[in-house]
């Protein structure tokens, strides 16, 4: 199965020169990148978040697999979609499945289902891809699109990633799509995100659910923030940095309606 891009030329350059020049200008040269276990990169058109994903991506070693999970934006197809075979195109090359992954993934759980449709037209793995494949043209990934679900589902979830990952035992990445409050004022957008990011910082997987809910903070990457601390925690992590914040107004200079970006590592 190939996945043809369907928002280069809009969030981010089409032309292969072009979309270079924009990653070299993100992605500063940092000589003492760490290995990590996940990071939280947002996924808006670059010109907003670009500078707040190249912040996080420059600091970070891209290994040959990494496991995006993204959220599901347009509805379409199941709750957790993973495409377990093919290569998704982009304007710098193309970056195949890592299908040994995908298959142990599968084969531990039964809500992971396979499926094509959630990630036709789905822009948040996506616009992950070409700051990855800048770090490492050898990148392979396991793309999982995540609509919804509870506390103990996405726990259940993000502890067979973590398994797949030890029993794949090779290293990998997970990364996480998420942009934060949506349309807020500007303070009122740093206000909420703050108390969502001490949650990611703290691990609190769980916290940051109900802080999301009660707090009315419009996180889309909300599940698949949950999944991937919960398998991060049972691979061990232990330590979370939040390399960057930013918002579309910060760019734009329009403060009454935002949208709020982080970038957070955690090892």
């Amino acid at each position: 199965m190939i996945r043809e891009p369907v928002v280069d030329g809009v969030f981010y350059p089409s032309n292969k020169d072009n979309l270079e020049k924009v990653l070299k200008n993100f992605i500063a040269p940092n000589k003492e990148q760490e290995s990590s276990k996940m990071i939280i990169s947002p996924h808006a058109g670059y010109i907003y978040s670009g500078h707040v994903a190249g912040a996080v991506f420059s600091k970070i070693k891209v290994p040959d697999n990494v496991i995006i999970l993204g959220p599901n934006h347009t509805g379409l197809g199941r709750r957790f979609s993973i495409m377990s075979e093919g290569q998704w195109l982009t304007p710098l090359g193309s970056v195949k499945i890592n299908e040994e992954l995908a298959r142990i993934i599968k084969k531990k759980s039964n809500l992971i289902e396979e499926d094509y449709l959630a990630h036709a037209q789905e822009h948040s793995i996506e616009v992950q891809l070409p700051f990855m494949i800048y770090k490492n043209p050898n990148l392979k990934i396991v793309p999982i699109s995540v609509m919804y679900g509870n506390y103990n589902v996405l726990k259940e979830l993000g502890i067979l990633i973590a398994e797949s990952i030890m029993e794949f035992q090779e290293d990998v990445l997970i990364v996480v799509s998420s942009d934060m409050s949506h349309y807020l004022t500007q303070d009122e957008a740093i206000k909420r995100d703050s108390i969502a990011i001490e949650k990611i910082l703290n691990l609190d997987a769980l916290g940051l659910l109900e802080a999301c809910k009660s707090f009315n903070i419009s996180m889309c990457g909300i599940y698949p923030s949950v999944i991937g601390i919960e398998a991060v925690k049972t691979l061990g992590a232990k330590e979370s940095i939040l390399v960057k914040y930013a918002t579309s107004g910060d760019i734009n200079r329009d403060y009454k309606k935002v949208v709020g970006y982080c970038g957070i590592i955690i090892k």
